[in-house]
């Protein structure tokens, strides 16, 4: 089930102790039907499929005024605070940590400032221990929300503006605010027009976990030295692959095996790394499916882990726990660096025989090794290829993956764009903190605790 020039490949020779062909093409036909619901745009949610044509609508004024900004700041800024939650974070975080040198701060070798994150939680010591930095260093600020009211960002937001203010006073602060939001409503797009930030829109038809093809991600990663113009051309290359219709499409077919094995008992799927630059990466995934495809009482329970690191740890579990799980694992053919283990004339830990192999080497024994081991303790195992990680293939595995959830989630017979669950907690936490309006529903709710 390999094609030239996917850029991403799929082996499924480890799922094929588990099904049988005349099942793998029963499900690719019905993953078919639900590609043509996604692509006619005929489906639920049809309002939100913006993200469909992303790489090839970015709109490249906005990626000049993003890597203007980006130089701007480099001079300006140590550290630039990202302000947002969910898909506002995550697909910025897994980009950054996928694409920019791990201890670039130290070695002072950055493309740009320092990025971290605040609005993604609600713990005080987290807060605290941020504004100790900001207090140290210049910075700036990116602030991501549509609405502007979503309870964690907007709270960093007032403490972090709140401290730009303070720090450089109004006109200045103003200069280092940069909000990303709704084009003509809400409480920030409120703020930002009052107070003259500069602003980027996110659009109307995109959701959140769709959204790091938007300004969303691309400017945090413009300014932490990613090249977004590479990001996107990988982005438009996949769309291409994913928009032909045939049964060859790695999209479809990876769409069609998962609820293949969903069907089979598999109700729980590992996304799996030997990277742990795509740590999170997997927790953008984890968002967009779980978000997308848990309703109506169905859906995959998306997990992951980071091997050989959780092998250490997790690894028993999968060996020999409950059989409910099928692992996808990303695999990366080419590192972008060399590094060769050596010899010990004493070779007190009896590893002489592998001086000379790169370290890139053992990892891949080790990734066909643990395969072979999972498959044997009836583990179904999908193995999805990308040549290297650089900006080009992560952009390609964005779309790659929102497209087959979409597929997926079709299949499935739900809508993959809403999220009407996460409004439950918010409601109670609104009620409990005593937010007008919610009186009511606070009393009921004390009485229960």
């Amino acid at each position: 089930m390999e094609r030239e020039d996917n850029m991403i490949d799929i082996d499924i020779k480890g799922i094929t102790p588990f099904v049988t062909t005349q099942e793998i093409e029963l499900s690719i036909a019905k993953a078919l039907e639900a590609y043509d619901t996604l692509t006619s745009r005929k489906g639920r949610g049809n309002d939100y499929l913006g993200w469909l044509d992303l790489p090839a609508d970015n709109n490249s004024s906005n990626q000049d005024r993003m890597k203007q900004i980006a130089a701007e700041w480099k001079s300006k800024a140590q550290v630039v605070v990202v302000i947002g939650i969910g898909g506002s974070y995550l697909g910025a975080k897994a980009a950054l940590e996928a694409l920019v040198h791990p201890f670039a701060s130290e070695l002072e070798i950055n493309e740009g400032p320092r990025i971290v994150f605040a609005g993604q939680n609600l713990s005080q010591d987290y807060m605290a221990e941020l504004v100790d930095l900001l207090e140290e260093k210049e910075y700036a600020a990116i602030v991501i929300s549509k609405s502007g009211t979503t309870t964690e960002p907007a709270i960093a937001f007032r403490i972090i503006k709140n401290h730009l203010e303070t720090k450089y006073g109004k006109e200045e602060a103003a200069t280092r605010i940069v909000a990303v939001t709704d084009k003509s409503r809400g409480a920030l797009k409120g703020v930002a027009s009052k107070e003259g930030y500069r602003t980027f829109v996110i659009p109307d038809d995109v959701g959140g976990r769709y959204s790091v093809l938007t300004p969303v991600g691309l400017l945090p990663m413009a300014l932490a030295g990613v090249d977004i113009d590479q990001m996107i051309k990988g982005a438009a290359k996949m769309r291409g692959i994913c928009m032909d219709r045939s049964r060859g499409n790695i999209a479809v077919q990876y769409a069609a095996l998962r609820n293949l094995l969903y069907g089979k008992g598999k109700t729980t799927e590992i996304l799996v790394n030997f990277n742990p630059k795509l740590q999170y990466f997997a927790e953008w995934w984890k968002q967009l499916f779980g978000e997308s495809e848990g309703k109506e009482g169905k859906g995959l329970f998306p997990a992951s882990v980071n091997f050989t690191t959780d092998l250490h740890s997790m690894g028993q579990y999968i060996q020999e726990g409950e059989r409910i799980m099928f692992e996808t694992v990303l695999d990366i053919r080419q590192a972008n660096r060399k590094y060769s283990v050596g010899s010990d004339p004493s070779d007190a830990d009896g590893l002489n025989f592998l001086a000379g192999m790169e370290v890139e080497q053992v990892n891949k024994k080790a990734r066909a090794g643990t395969k072979l081991a999972h498959i044997d303790g009836g583990v179904p195992n999908i193995q999805l290829e990308v040549e290297r990680l650089d900006a080009s293939n992560l952009g390609a595995l964005f779309y790659f993956f929102e497209f087959a959830c979409g597929v997926s989630a079709y299949m499935l017979g739900i809508n993959p764009f809403d999220q009407p669950g996460v409004e439950d907690y918010k409601k109670n936490m609104f009620a409990l903190l005593g937010k007008p309006g919610y009186e009511e529903l606070g009393a009921k709710l004390k009485e229960r605790l």
